[in-house]
Formats: C-alpha cells, sequence, structure tokens
C-alpha cells in the first residue's frame, strides 16, 4: 500500500466506524526515517478525531475503539499510531 492508500484507508475506516465531526490523519513517516520501526515499511501516523461515538468513553476507551477500527492495518501497514480523539457532536 502507497503512503497515500494508508491514509486513505485509515480515514475511511474512521468515518466508518465513529461518522466524526473532525478527522484529520497525518502522515508523520518521514519524522521517523532510520528509526528501527521504520524499516519494515510500515507508517507512523497521528489522528484527530472528534466524535459523539465517544461520549461516556474514557480517553483509554476512545484509543481502544480506534485501535478496533484499524484492525489489521495495525499489523500490516500501521507501526505507530498517535491519537487525540475526544467527543464532538454535530452542531
Amino acid at each position: 500500500m502507497t503512503p497515500e492508500q494508508r491514509t486513505q484507508e485509515i480515514e475511511t475506516r474512521l468515518q466508518s466506524a465513529f461518522a466524526p465531526t473532525e478527522l484529520q490523519v497525518i502522515d508523520e513517516s518521514h519524522k521517523h526515517v532510520g528509526h528501527a520501526g521504520a524499516k519494515d515499511g510500515r507508517g507512523h501516523f497521528h489522528v484527530i478525531i472528534a466524535s459523539s461515538a465517544f461520549d461516556g468513553l474514557s480517553p483509554i476507551a476512545r484509543h481502544r475503539a480506534i485501535y478496533d477500527a484499524m484492525g489489521d492495518l495495525m499489523k500490516t501497514d500501521i507501526h505507530a499510531l498517535s491519537i487525540d480523539a475526544r467527543v464532538g457532536g454535530q452542531g
């Protein structure tokens, strides 16, 4: 998968799972060139997401839900995922 395809797939999965009111997926892989974890070709990403689906969830539960939404990408395409997840409804 190309870096652009990875970013799009992450966005698609997050849109589907959480219907976010805000979503940014930032590929930060370029910051980790030469890092041992980058040698396997997987990417480093930062996600900023707001969704009413997070209402009532602790920050840890929000992160777990996002990791669940990523599924197999965590093993095949994502080496590191930094998350800023907050409650945000329509409006």
